[in-house]
């Protein structure tokens, strides 16, 4: 389904949590369900992800480790972005990723639109959910804590019939 996705990939569209708990669990789960996503098929992964902390950038290494691509739909040009990270480790894991990119789009509103960060969060998970065939969360099953959360889009993507695969993780601290 991914705008330039044949019958020859398969298009990930990631949501989730900016802190884990239990990385390794969590890295379980992600590499069970790519196992199963792929199970008898010939399609390459193409991941399209926002690349925020957490549950984006775990997702696009796991497809990426796999020979997939990657896909970054950002809610602000790269030198906004960075503000968000906690660290100087995140911004650099941030840059590596970027640059590893196949395709690199800010999703802009239009002028009249809220320019709120949260809007521009919301715009980019609304572009990873139109670009994808599965959506996969990363997700507590809590209810959204902002606009254009992860309950938000796992909620928009059912209501659209949108394959979503949920691995259920605990926030961490």
């Amino acid at each position: 389904m991914g705008d330039a996705g044949g019958a020859d990939e398969l298009w990930i569209g990631v949501t989730g949590h900016r802190t884990l708990a239990d990385r390794p669990k969590v890295l379980a789960g992600v590499d069970l369900v790519l196992d199963r996503l792929t199970a008898g098929s010939d399609a390459s992964l193409v991941v399209v992800s926002s690349l925020a902390e957490g549950a984006d950038r775990l997702v696009a290494q796991r497809v990426m480790a796999r020979g997939g691509r990657l896909i970054a739909l950002l809610p602000f040009a790269p030198v906004d972005y960075i503000a968000d990270f906690a660290t100087v480790a995140s911004v650099q894991e941030f840059t590596d990723l970027v640059a590893a990119a196949d395709e690199r789009e800010v999703i802009l509103g239009a002028p009249a639109d809220d320019s709120t960060r949260e809007a521009a969060y919301e715009r980019a998970g609304r572009a990873v959910l139109d670009r994808c065939d599965v959506l996969l969360a990363l997700w507590d099953g809590q209810p959204g804590r902002g606009r254009g959360g992860t309950a938000e889009l796992v909620s928009e993507a059912t209501l659209l019939g949108r394959r979503v695969e949920v691995i259920p993780v605990e926030r961490g601290r």
